[in-house]
């Protein structure tokens, strides 16, 4: 298996015989150059989407035009998009799960917000959800954006996730505190991935509060289109 940050809360995860772009946004993310768009991008099979604000969805729609490949998300925006983008879709809701090829996807609850920006302010797009995927012998709990819930602990000890891709900035998720102490509470992970950090200053540039709070625990910073081996 291998897991690519590419930047802010977006990921390339290589996982049996499938290539999922995790909330690819390419477009104007500060932390990917445009000349590592193609290479994000290959091989990819399916688009998970965990949410609609811009950070996460700007790119979907191109992306999944260009490379004829389904989006993979929560069933009221994958209805639309199928009906008036004639695009290939995957609609299901939380704690629904699909099989795509050898891998299973299960939706999870998440707790944030999820609108389109338009002329006439913020329309609602759905709801945010987080996933688990499993396949490899790994269950991986991708959170979206979210802050710490009640929920994970049922989330813990129905999918067993030992990896975390964590959104762990701050501001507009649950920070590298409210993170740590999320792994720590609910879940036995053995590697933890922070994101949805260091894009811009407002969130928080360093790892070393989840590092610290997690010492049995293999915290990884990841590095823009650096693959994590796992």
């Amino acid at each position: 298996m291998k897991i690519t940050w590419l930047g802010h809360g977006s990921f390339k995860i290589e996982i049996a015989d499938q290539v999922l772009l995790l909330d690819p946004w390419l477009t104007g993310n500060p932390m990917l150059s445009e000349d590592q768009h193609d290479a994000a991008l290959e091989g990819a099979t399916h688009i998970l989407l965990t949410h609609a604000h811009f950070d996460h969805v700007a790119d979907v729609l191109d992306i999944a035009r260009k490379h004829a490949i389904p989006i993979v998300g929560q069933y009221d925006l994958m209805s639309y998009w199928e009906e008036h983008e004639h695009l290939a879709t995957v609609g299901f809701n939380k704690g629904g799960t699909v099989q795509l090829g050898d891998v299973a996807i299960t939706m999870v609850h998440a707790t944030h917000s999820s609108t389109f920006a338009t002329p006439e302010g913020p329309k609602a797009a759905g709801s945010e959800c987080g996933f688990m995927i499993a396949g490899e012998g790994h269950v991986i709990y991708a959170t979206g954006d979210t802050d710490v819930m009640a929920d994970m602990a049922i989330f813990g000890e129905l999918h067993e996730p030992d990896i975390g891709l964590l959104c762990a900035g701050g501001h507009f998720t649950m920070d590298m505190k409210r993170a740590a102490f999320a792994a720590e509470t609910f879940f036995d992970f053995s590697t933890v991935i922070p994101c949805h950090y260091r894009t811009f200053p407002i969130l928080e540039q360093s790892a070393q509060v989840l590092i610290d709070a997690l010492p049995d625990v293999d915290v990884i910073e990841p590095e823009v289109m650096q693959p994590i081996e796992l």
